[in-house]
Protein backbone atom coordinates (compact mmCIF):
# COMPACT_ATOMS: atom_id res chain seq x y z
CA UNK A 1 0.00 0.00 0.00
CA UNK A 2 1.44 3.48 -1.15
CA UNK A 3 1.51 5.92 1.56
CA UNK A 4 0.33 9.43 1.52
CA UNK A 5 3.23 11.81 2.10
CA UNK A 6 2.35 16.03 1.81
CA UNK A 7 5.15 18.85 1.70
CA UNK A 8 3.42 21.71 3.20
CA UNK A 9 5.53 25.01 1.76
CA UNK A 10 4.64 28.13 3.24
CA UNK A 11 4.16 31.00 0.26
CA UNK A 12 6.81 33.70 0.82
CA UNK A 13 7.35 32.92 4.01
CA UNK A 14 9.26 35.61 5.51
CA UNK A 15 6.88 38.16 3.66
CA UNK A 16 4.08 36.40 4.73
CA UNK A 17 5.00 36.70 8.63
CA UNK A 18 5.35 40.38 8.37
CA UNK A 19 2.17 40.57 6.56
CA UNK A 20 0.59 38.56 9.60
CA UNK A 21 1.90 40.41 12.32
CA UNK A 22 0.83 43.68 10.58
CA UNK A 23 -2.40 43.52 8.90
CA UNK A 24 -2.56 47.00 7.27
CA UNK A 25 0.34 46.08 4.80
CA UNK A 26 -2.75 42.93 3.58
CA UNK A 27 -3.14 44.77 0.47
CA UNK A 28 0.14 46.40 0.13
CA UNK A 29 3.91 45.00 -1.79
CA UNK A 30 5.66 43.77 0.50
CA UNK A 31 10.10 43.10 0.33
CA UNK A 32 12.12 41.20 3.31
CA UNK A 33 15.34 42.20 2.63
CA UNK A 34 18.29 43.71 4.11
CA UNK A 35 19.20 47.05 5.26
CA UNK A 36 18.49 49.38 2.13
CA UNK A 37 22.06 51.68 3.00
CA UNK A 38 24.07 48.26 2.26
CA UNK A 39 25.27 47.58 -0.89
CA UNK A 40 24.78 43.94 0.09
CA UNK A 41 21.44 43.94 0.59
CA UNK A 42 19.29 41.71 -1.16
CA UNK A 43 15.52 40.78 -1.24
CA UNK A 44 14.79 37.76 1.10
CA UNK A 45 11.38 37.44 0.52
CA UNK A 46 8.72 39.31 -1.70
CA UNK A 47 4.38 38.33 -1.56
CA UNK A 48 2.69 37.61 -4.09
CA UNK A 49 1.60 41.52 -5.28
CA UNK A 50 5.34 42.22 -5.19
CA UNK A 51 6.01 39.48 -7.45
CA UNK A 52 3.74 40.53 -9.60
CA UNK A 53 5.38 43.86 -10.25
CA UNK A 54 8.71 42.07 -10.96
CA UNK A 55 10.36 41.80 -7.75
CA UNK A 56 12.60 38.47 -7.41
CA UNK A 57 14.42 36.75 -4.80
CA UNK A 58 17.91 37.02 -4.82
CA UNK A 59 18.31 40.22 -6.59
CA UNK A 60 19.54 43.91 -5.72
CA UNK A 61 17.07 45.62 -3.12
CA UNK A 62 17.66 48.52 -5.30
CA UNK A 63 16.77 46.92 -8.50
CA UNK A 64 13.55 45.44 -6.75
CA UNK A 65 12.93 49.15 -6.26
CA UNK A 66 13.26 50.63 -9.66
CA UNK A 67 10.65 48.18 -10.38
CA UNK A 68 8.22 48.53 -7.28
CA UNK A 69 8.66 52.17 -5.92
CA UNK A 70 5.76 51.89 -3.59
CA UNK A 71 6.98 48.56 -1.75
CA UNK A 72 6.76 48.33 2.00
CA UNK A 73 10.82 47.20 3.03
CA UNK A 74 10.53 45.36 6.07
CA UNK A 75 14.39 44.58 7.46
CA UNK A 76 14.53 40.21 8.28
CA UNK A 77 13.51 38.86 11.68
CA UNK A 78 14.92 35.59 11.65
CA UNK A 79 14.37 34.22 14.76
CA UNK A 80 10.79 35.38 14.80
CA UNK A 81 10.71 33.20 11.54
CA UNK A 82 12.05 30.43 13.42
CA UNK A 83 9.52 30.90 16.29
CA UNK A 84 7.04 31.02 13.25
CA UNK A 85 8.26 27.80 11.65
CA UNK A 86 8.44 25.71 15.36
CA UNK A 87 4.70 27.15 15.84
CA UNK A 88 3.63 25.22 12.27
CA UNK A 89 5.22 22.33 13.37
CA UNK A 90 3.12 22.44 16.39
CA UNK A 91 0.16 22.55 14.27
CA UNK A 92 0.87 20.11 11.61
CA UNK A 93 1.59 17.48 14.62
CA UNK A 94 -2.11 17.90 15.54
CA UNK A 95 -2.76 16.20 12.50
CA UNK A 96 0.17 13.88 12.56
CA UNK A 97 3.18 12.48 14.48
CA UNK A 98 5.03 12.37 11.04
CA UNK A 99 6.64 15.61 10.57
CA UNK A 100 9.61 16.50 9.29
CA UNK A 101 10.81 19.47 8.72
CA UNK A 102 12.37 20.15 5.15
CA UNK A 103 13.48 24.10 6.09
CA UNK A 104 12.67 27.18 7.43
CA UNK A 105 9.69 27.05 5.43
CA UNK A 106 8.75 23.45 3.82
CA UNK A 107 7.24 20.53 6.17
CA UNK A 108 6.79 16.89 5.09
CA UNK A 109 4.34 15.28 6.93
CA UNK A 110 3.51 11.29 6.60
CA UNK A 111 -0.55 11.62 6.91
CA UNK A 112 -1.14 7.57 5.97
CA UNK A 113 -2.72 7.23 9.59
CA UNK A 114 -4.52 9.91 9.53
CA UNK A 115 -6.97 9.45 6.22
CA UNK A 116 -9.57 7.50 8.17
CA UNK A 117 -11.11 10.68 8.94
CA UNK A 118 -11.29 12.49 6.03
CA UNK A 119 -13.04 11.51 2.94
CA UNK A 120 -9.68 12.56 0.84
CA UNK A 121 -6.11 13.49 1.03
CA UNK A 122 -7.84 16.25 -0.75
CA UNK A 123 -10.09 17.27 1.94
CA UNK A 124 -7.46 16.51 4.68
CA UNK A 125 -5.00 19.08 2.66
CA UNK A 126 -7.70 22.02 2.77
CA UNK A 127 -8.26 21.50 6.28
CA UNK A 128 -4.16 22.22 6.72
CA UNK A 129 -4.65 24.93 4.66
CA UNK A 130 -7.48 26.15 6.63
CA UNK A 131 -6.14 25.93 10.04
CA UNK A 132 -3.01 27.21 9.20
CA UNK A 133 -4.70 30.39 7.44
CA UNK A 134 -6.82 30.64 10.45
CA UNK A 135 -4.15 30.09 13.65
CA UNK A 136 -1.15 32.15 12.02
CA UNK A 137 -2.48 33.88 9.02
CA UNK A 138 -0.08 32.29 6.66
CA UNK A 139 -1.48 30.68 3.61
CA UNK A 140 -0.07 26.92 2.64
CA UNK A 141 0.63 25.35 -1.02
CA UNK A 142 0.72 21.34 -0.44
CA UNK A 143 2.02 18.71 -2.64
CA UNK A 144 0.41 15.19 -2.34
CA UNK A 145 2.23 12.20 -3.26
CA UNK A 146 3.17 8.60 -2.68
CA UNK A 147 6.58 9.30 -1.27
CA UNK A 148 8.81 12.78 -0.33
CA UNK A 149 10.06 13.45 -4.11
CA UNK A 150 6.50 13.07 -5.75
CA UNK A 151 4.97 15.70 -3.22
CA UNK A 152 7.99 18.03 -3.05
CA UNK A 153 7.75 18.03 -6.84
CA UNK A 154 3.83 17.84 -7.08
CA UNK A 155 4.28 21.14 -4.75
CA UNK A 156 6.81 23.21 -6.68
CA UNK A 157 5.93 22.44 -9.79
CA UNK A 158 1.74 22.65 -9.33
CA UNK A 159 0.59 23.44 -6.00
CA UNK A 160 2.47 26.64 -6.36
CA UNK A 161 0.76 27.66 -9.74
CA UNK A 162 -2.92 26.83 -9.52
CA UNK A 163 -5.46 28.27 -8.19
CA UNK A 164 -6.27 25.51 -4.95
CA UNK A 165 -2.76 25.79 -3.84
CA UNK A 166 -2.98 21.92 -3.77
CA UNK A 167 -2.16 19.48 -6.26
CA UNK A 168 -1.61 15.71 -6.19
CA UNK A 169 1.03 13.41 -8.15
CA UNK A 170 0.52 9.30 -8.61
CA UNK A 171 2.39 6.83 -10.01
CA UNK A 172 -0.61 6.82 -12.87
CA UNK A 173 -0.14 10.63 -13.39
CA UNK A 174 3.40 11.45 -14.02
CA UNK A 175 3.45 10.32 -17.39
CA UNK A 176 1.24 13.00 -17.74
CA UNK A 177 2.32 16.07 -15.81
CA UNK A 178 5.78 14.90 -14.85
CA UNK A 179 7.71 13.56 -17.39
CA UNK A 180 7.06 16.35 -20.37
CA UNK A 181 9.19 19.08 -18.01
CA UNK A 182 12.26 20.03 -18.34
CA UNK A 183 14.99 17.65 -17.30
CA UNK A 184 16.39 20.59 -15.15
CA UNK A 185 12.68 20.45 -13.06
CA UNK A 186 13.52 17.19 -11.66
CA UNK A 187 14.47 17.19 -7.78
CA UNK A 188 18.12 16.65 -7.19
CA UNK A 189 19.22 17.93 -10.77
CA UNK A 190 20.99 21.43 -10.22
CA UNK A 191 22.75 23.40 -13.27
CA UNK A 192 25.06 21.40 -13.65
CA UNK A 193 24.19 17.98 -14.08
CA UNK A 194 21.73 19.55 -16.15
CA UNK A 195 24.15 20.37 -18.84
CA UNK A 196 25.56 16.72 -18.44
CA UNK A 197 22.27 15.63 -19.09
CA UNK A 198 21.40 18.28 -22.12
CA UNK A 199 24.55 17.23 -23.85
CA UNK A 200 23.49 13.57 -23.60
CA UNK A 201 20.25 14.05 -25.18
CA UNK A 202 18.71 14.42 -22.18
CA UNK A 203 16.40 17.41 -22.70
CA UNK A 204 13.17 16.30 -20.92
CA UNK A 205 12.52 13.68 -17.48
CA UNK A 206 10.86 11.66 -20.12
CA UNK A 207 14.31 11.21 -21.62
CA UNK A 208 15.69 10.28 -18.33
CA UNK A 209 12.65 7.86 -17.49
CA UNK A 210 13.72 6.20 -20.96
CA UNK A 211 17.59 6.24 -20.75
CA UNK A 212 18.96 2.82 -19.65
CA UNK A 213 19.99 2.55 -16.22
CA UNK A 214 22.92 0.57 -17.10
CA UNK A 215 24.66 3.68 -18.60
CA UNK A 216 23.76 6.05 -16.29
CA UNK A 217 25.24 4.15 -13.47
CA UNK A 218 28.44 3.40 -15.29
CA UNK A 219 28.33 7.38 -15.59
CA UNK A 220 27.40 8.36 -12.05
CA UNK A 221 26.98 5.73 -10.16
CA UNK A 222 24.77 5.68 -7.55
CA UNK A 223 23.63 9.20 -8.16
CA UNK A 224 22.85 8.20 -11.89
CA UNK A 225 20.17 5.33 -10.25
CA UNK A 226 18.87 7.65 -7.96
CA UNK A 227 17.98 10.20 -11.02
CA UNK A 228 16.71 7.47 -12.92
CA UNK A 229 14.57 6.29 -9.70
CA UNK A 230 13.47 9.97 -8.98
CA UNK A 231 12.03 10.42 -12.88
CA UNK A 232 10.13 7.20 -12.46
CA UNK A 233 8.49 8.78 -8.78
CA UNK A 234 10.53 5.92 -6.83
CA UNK A 235 11.79 6.90 -3.25
CA UNK A 236 11.73 4.79 0.30
CA UNK A 237 12.96 7.57 2.73
CA UNK A 238 10.41 7.82 5.28
CA UNK A 239 9.18 10.97 7.02
CA UNK A 240 10.94 10.95 10.23
CA UNK A 241 9.69 13.10 12.79
CA UNK A 242 13.00 14.87 13.97
CA UNK A 243 15.05 13.67 11.11
CA UNK A 244 18.88 13.73 12.49
CA UNK A 245 21.70 13.97 9.53
CA UNK A 246 25.23 13.57 10.50
CA UNK A 247 26.79 16.86 9.67
CA UNK A 248 29.59 16.71 7.69
CA UNK A 249 30.77 20.55 7.83
CA UNK A 250 30.58 23.12 9.79
CA UNK A 251 31.43 26.68 7.59
CA UNK A 252 30.47 30.43 7.98
CA UNK A 253 30.05 32.79 5.08
CA UNK A 254 29.67 36.50 5.15
CA UNK A 255 29.20 39.10 2.48
CA UNK A 256 30.75 42.39 3.32
CA UNK A 257 29.47 45.99 3.26
CA UNK A 258 32.34 47.24 1.20
CA UNK A 259 35.11 46.38 -1.01
CA UNK A 260 38.03 45.00 1.41
CA UNK A 261 41.50 45.97 -0.49
CA UNK A 262 43.74 46.07 2.85
CA UNK A 263 45.68 42.67 4.02
CA UNK A 264 44.95 43.86 7.45
CA UNK A 265 41.42 44.30 6.70
CA UNK A 266 40.79 40.80 5.55
CA UNK A 267 42.77 39.36 8.46
CA UNK A 268 40.55 40.35 10.51
CA UNK A 269 37.59 38.80 8.72
CA UNK A 270 38.95 35.60 8.76
CA UNK A 271 39.54 35.68 12.17
CA UNK A 272 36.04 36.15 12.64
CA UNK A 273 35.24 33.97 10.43
CA UNK A 274 37.56 31.39 11.93
CA UNK A 275 36.13 31.92 15.63
CA UNK A 276 32.65 31.63 14.80
CA UNK A 277 33.29 28.20 13.09
CA UNK A 278 35.07 27.19 15.81
CA UNK A 279 32.45 28.42 18.69
CA UNK A 280 29.87 26.35 16.31
CA UNK A 281 31.83 22.83 16.39
CA UNK A 282 32.72 23.07 19.67
CA UNK A 283 28.73 23.60 20.58
CA UNK A 284 27.83 20.86 18.53
CA UNK A 285 30.79 18.65 20.06
CA UNK A 286 32.62 18.13 17.10
CA UNK A 287 36.37 18.85 15.85
CA UNK A 288 37.72 18.92 12.27
CA UNK A 289 40.83 17.98 9.79
CA UNK A 290 40.32 20.15 6.95
CA UNK A 291 39.94 23.98 6.49
CA UNK A 292 39.10 25.39 3.13
CA UNK A 293 38.34 29.43 2.62
CA UNK A 294 36.33 30.67 -0.58
CA UNK A 295 36.90 34.33 -1.45
CA UNK A 296 34.86 36.44 -3.78
CA UNK A 297 35.50 39.55 -5.46
CA UNK A 298 33.66 42.92 -6.44
CA UNK A 299 29.96 42.03 -7.36
CA UNK A 300 31.10 43.39 -10.69
CA UNK A 301 34.06 41.72 -11.25
CA UNK A 302 34.13 37.63 -11.34
CA UNK A 303 37.25 36.96 -9.04
CA UNK A 304 38.12 34.35 -6.42
CA UNK A 305 39.24 31.31 -5.29
CA UNK A 306 38.53 28.06 -3.39
CA UNK A 307 40.79 26.18 -1.49
CA UNK A 308 41.31 23.71 1.14
CA UNK A 309 44.19 22.11 3.25
CA UNK A 310 44.25 19.49 5.77
CA UNK A 311 45.52 19.68 8.72
CA UNK A 312 47.71 17.02 10.91
CA UNK A 313 45.57 16.67 13.90
CA UNK A 314 41.95 17.55 14.66
CA UNK A 315 40.31 21.27 16.07
CA UNK A 316 37.77 22.82 17.14
CA UNK A 317 40.35 25.54 18.07
CA UNK A 318 39.77 29.30 16.54
CA UNK A 319 43.19 30.36 16.12
CA UNK A 320 44.43 26.64 14.52
CA UNK A 321 41.09 27.31 11.92
CA UNK A 322 43.14 30.93 11.46
CA UNK A 323 46.54 30.12 10.70
CA UNK A 324 45.61 27.53 8.02
CA UNK A 325 42.88 29.66 6.29
CA UNK A 326 45.30 32.56 6.47
CA UNK A 327 48.26 30.42 5.05
CA UNK A 328 45.48 29.73 2.30
CA UNK A 329 44.48 33.06 1.79
CA UNK A 330 48.42 34.48 1.58
CA UNK A 331 48.90 31.87 -1.12
CA UNK A 332 46.19 32.39 -3.41
CA UNK A 333 44.76 35.84 -3.26
CA UNK A 334 45.69 38.02 -6.37
CA UNK A 335 45.71 41.54 -4.59
CA UNK A 336 42.42 42.55 -6.07
CA UNK A 337 39.09 43.29 -3.56
CA UNK A 338 37.79 41.21 -1.21
CA UNK A 339 34.03 41.27 -0.96
CA UNK A 340 32.77 38.06 0.78
CA UNK A 341 35.03 35.34 2.27
CA UNK A 342 33.85 31.96 3.90
CA UNK A 343 35.73 29.46 5.83
CA UNK A 344 34.45 25.68 6.57
CA UNK A 345 35.91 23.20 9.07
CA UNK A 346 34.93 19.65 7.65
CA UNK A 347 36.04 15.87 8.46
CA UNK A 348 34.46 15.90 11.04
CA UNK A 349 34.57 13.79 14.11
CA UNK A 350 32.80 13.83 17.71
CA UNK A 351 35.24 15.18 20.19
CA UNK A 352 35.69 11.42 21.52
CA UNK A 353 36.98 9.99 18.18
CA UNK A 354 39.58 12.54 17.25
CA UNK A 355 42.97 12.19 16.65
CA UNK A 356 44.65 14.77 18.65
CA UNK A 357 47.39 17.03 18.07
CA UNK A 358 49.92 15.51 21.08
CA UNK A 359 52.16 18.62 20.72
CA UNK A 360 49.45 21.21 20.46
CA UNK A 361 48.86 22.15 24.23
CA UNK A 362 45.01 20.53 23.83
CA UNK A 363 44.20 20.54 27.25
CA UNK A 364 45.52 24.76 27.59
CA UNK A 365 43.75 25.25 24.54
CA UNK A 366 40.02 23.09 26.23
CA UNK A 367 40.30 25.31 29.20
CA UNK A 368 40.29 28.44 27.04
CA UNK A 369 37.74 27.40 24.65
CA UNK A 370 35.21 26.36 27.44
CA UNK A 371 36.13 29.54 29.08
CA UNK A 372 34.97 31.54 26.50
CA UNK A 373 32.33 29.90 25.57
CA UNK A 374 31.21 30.34 29.15
CA UNK A 375 31.21 33.64 28.27
CA UNK A 376 29.22 33.67 25.20
CA UNK A 377 26.50 31.77 26.90
CA UNK A 378 25.78 34.09 29.51
CA UNK A 379 26.85 37.90 27.82
CA UNK A 380 26.90 37.21 24.69
CA UNK A 381 29.48 37.16 21.26
CA UNK A 382 30.74 40.89 22.50
CA UNK A 383 31.41 40.43 25.52
CA UNK A 384 34.61 39.19 24.90
CA UNK A 385 36.98 39.05 21.78
CA UNK A 386 40.23 39.37 19.75
CA UNK A 387 42.20 42.72 19.90
CA UNK A 388 41.88 42.88 15.87
CA UNK A 389 37.97 42.83 16.12
CA UNK A 390 38.06 46.67 17.48
CA UNK A 391 39.55 47.62 13.92
CA UNK A 392 36.48 49.51 11.89
CA UNK A 393 36.94 46.69 9.66
CA UNK A 394 35.18 44.22 11.94
CA UNK A 395 31.75 42.89 11.44
CA UNK A 396 31.94 41.24 14.72
CA UNK A 397 28.99 43.35 16.51
CA UNK A 398 27.25 44.00 13.81
CA UNK A 399 27.17 40.31 13.08
CA UNK A 400 26.30 39.82 17.00
CA UNK A 401 22.92 41.20 16.31
CA UNK A 402 22.09 38.91 13.69
CA UNK A 403 21.17 35.44 12.58
CA UNK A 404 22.30 34.03 9.21
CA UNK A 405 23.63 37.25 8.37
CA UNK A 406 19.60 38.60 8.84
CA UNK A 407 19.00 40.93 11.99
CA UNK A 408 16.91 38.68 14.57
Amino acid sequence: MDRVVFLVDMQTFYASCEKADHPELRNKPVIVAGDPEQRSGIVLAACPLAKDRGVITAEPLGQALIKCPEAVIRRPRMQHYIDMSVRITRILERFTDLVEPYSVDEQFIDVTGSLHFFSSPYELARCIQDTLLDQVRIYARIGIGPNKVLAKMACDHFGKTNNEGIFELTRRNIKQYLWPLPVGELFGVGHRMERNLIGMGIRKIDHLVHYPLGLLRKRWGVNGELLWMTAHGMDTSPVSAGTFRAQKAIGHHMTLPYDYSEITDIRVILLELSEEVAYRARVKKYMGHVVSVGISGSFDRHTGFYRQTTLPFATSFGLDIYRAADRLFMENWDRLPVRSAAITLSALQTRDNCQLDLFGRLEEKEKLSDAVDAIYRKYGKTAIFRGPSLMPSSQLRVRAAKIGGHYK
